[in-house]
């Protein structure tokens, strides 16, 4: 009777240590047939828009909301995140030509990009703000103060298109796009422009560091909400992403994550 017990349960070990392998094979095979690389995640991001992504001190470590959020996603789906850092102007550019699983890159939702790409539901929402250098503010206090002004912002972003929608109305300004929207902030504290137009998120992490030389004079409402991209028709993908995403909204890790970078709770009204 012993022998025959012995032999009955090595069979329902065998056969449950088989169904286990094939089940969780059958789950990793339909995680790899998602992505272009076996195992990974590869997040598009241009790596200079704190405090949703940045480099540590020593140049090489991804840091920021985004990159934290990135990594989690992964981890919730099985998968090692991989960063890959390319320039704001083709990072779009790069979902088409499939260098990259998705963007997660402080993207903000429009129509015009829905139209060519797929995006999660929202995880942040965001405005427009203008900055100043401490000890100017009497000379902006409003969009309609920055006619005749220099003005520094990040080109092909959101704050590219408010500005665009200010100069159609008649608003005359002298404009100043740049490929880095620290450069925007390191050329304002240098006096070669009057004022930043930056994501009010952005810029509120600028204005709370210590000894920061700058000022928000003028912030607009929550009018934009950001997402992740991904290569038009990739539904499979994005579906999996948004899962995860709920999940880690649902469990607070998304919560954690914004009051460990942006000091408070940004994040909690998108679900």
């Amino acid at each position: 009777m012993n022998t025959l017990r012995t032999a009955l349960l090595a069979v329902f070990v065998g056969f449950c240590t088989v169904f286990s392998a094939v089940a969780g094979g059958n789950k990793d095979a339909a995680t790899d047939s998602l992505t272009l690389r076996k195992g990974e995640l590869c997040i598009g991001v241009n790596i200079a828009y704190p405090p949703f992504e940045y480099y540590d001190a020593d140049g090489k470590t991804p840091l920021g909301f985004d990159m934290d959020l990135g990594r989690a996603i992964a981890e919730k789906m099985g998968l090692k995140a991989t960063i890959i850092d390319v320039d704001w102007e083709g990072i779009f550019a790069g979902l088409d030509t499939r260098r990259y699983d998705c963007v997660i890159s402080g993207v903000t939702i429009t129509d015009e990009r829905k139209a060519h790409y797929e995006f999660t539901k929202p995880y942040v929402g965001n405005g427009q703000a203008i900055i100043l250098r401490k000890g100017t503010e009497g000379s902006i206090k409003s969009p309609e103060d920055l006619t005749g002004k220099k003005i520094a912002y990040l080109t092909e972003s959101t704050s590219d298109v408010y500005m665009t929608k200010l100069a159609e109305k008649g608003l005359s300004f002298e404009a100043l796009e740049y490929d880095d929207a620290m450069n925007t902030f390191a050329d304002l504290k240098n006096g070669r422009c009057d004022a930043v137009v930056s994501d009010a998120l952005v810029a509120i992490d600028y204005v709370s560091k210590a000894d920061s030389p700058f000022v928000i004079v003028w912030q607009g409402d929550a009018e934009e909400v950001m997402g992740i991209g991904f290569k038009k028709g990739n539904v499979a993908l994005q579906q999996a992403v948004d899962k995860a995403l709920d999940e880690l909204f649902a469990d607070g890790t998304v919560k954690k994550l914004s009051e460990k970078n942006f000091g408070t709770d940004i994040v909690s009204s998108m679900r």
